[in-house]
C-alpha cells in the first residue's frame, strides 16, 4: 500500500455551527451540509469532517476530544494582511514566527478557534 494524499482528517467539536461559522468566516472554508448533523469544511480539494463530541459512530478515534488539534495550513495573503484581519476579529494571535523550510523563508501566525485547536496559517516569503 503507498498513501497519495490525505482524503480528509475528523475534527471534533463542541458546537458544529460555530465551528462552521468560524472556519468559513475566518479561513474562508466551504461548509458542505450532508445532513443537518452532519457537516464538513472543504478549501481546495482538501477537506475537515466535523463530529461533534458526544454523538458518536462506530468507527471513531479512540479518545476523540475538542481541542486536541494542531494544524497548518498554507496561504497566499501575506501575514500582514492575515494579523490585520485576525486583529479587527478580536481573533488572539499566540504567536508570529519566521523560519526556513524545504521550501524556503515561511511565516507563520498562530491563533486557536473556538475548541481551542491550534491553527497555524503561513506563507511563504519570496525570495
Amino acid at each position: 500500500m503507498k498513501v497519495e494524499q490525505i482524503n480528509h482528517l475528523v475534527l471534533t467539536v463542541k458546537d458544529i455551527d460555530e465551528t462552521c461559522n468560524f472556519y468559513r468566516d475566518v479561513l474562508g472554508m466551504e461548509v458542505e451540509e450532508f445532513t443537518a448533523r452532519k457537516k464538513a469544511l472543504k478549501f481546495g480539494n482538501q477537506g475537515l469532517s466535523l463530529r461533534q463530541k458526544g454523538r458518536s459512530f462506530d468507527l471513531e478515534a479512540d479518545k476523540p476530544t475538542p481541542g486536541s488539534l494542531d494544524i497548518g495550513f498554507t496561504v497566499a495573503e501575506s501575514i500582514e494582511q492575515i494579523k490585520a484581519e485576525l486583529e479587527s476579529r478580536n481573533i488572539a494571535i499566540e504567536g508570529l514566527v519566521e523560519r526556513r523550510n524545504a521550501a524556503g523563508k515561511t511565516t507563520s501566525i498562530y491563533f486557536r478557534d473556538p475548541d481551542r485547536n491550534l491553527i497555524e496559517v503561513s506563507n511563504h516569503i519570496a525570495h
